[in-house]
């Protein structure tokens, strides 16, 4: 059971800083200024597709959607871990 808490309140295992190093530089890549123009490129080129009738409003929404949790990812993670923390 403690070793629950311990990982949900951050504390890495011994050994895993490469891991842990290699994890945040794909994380500051994938969240950084090139993934946020390229996320409003899509999101602009998705909302004229459908308003001119090119692509079905459920795919458009789909790609709008799964940009909020790209870029939400991490306080949606954080609300889990309080809630599962009770904190």
């Amino acid at each position: 059971m403690q070793a629950g808490v311990a990982q949900a309140a951050g504390i890495d295992p011994e050994g895993s800083g490469v891991i842990v190093g290699a994890v945040s530089w794909m994380q500051g890549t994938l969240l950084g200024t090139v993934a946020t123009v390229a996320a409003v490129i899509a999101v602009a080129a998705v909302g004229f597709a459908m308003l001119t009738g090119r692509i079905n409003w459920r795919h458009g929404a789909v790609v709008i959607l799964g940009c909020f949790v790209l870029f939400g990812a991490a306080s949606i993670v954080g609300g889990i871990r309080s809630a599962a923390i009770g904190g």
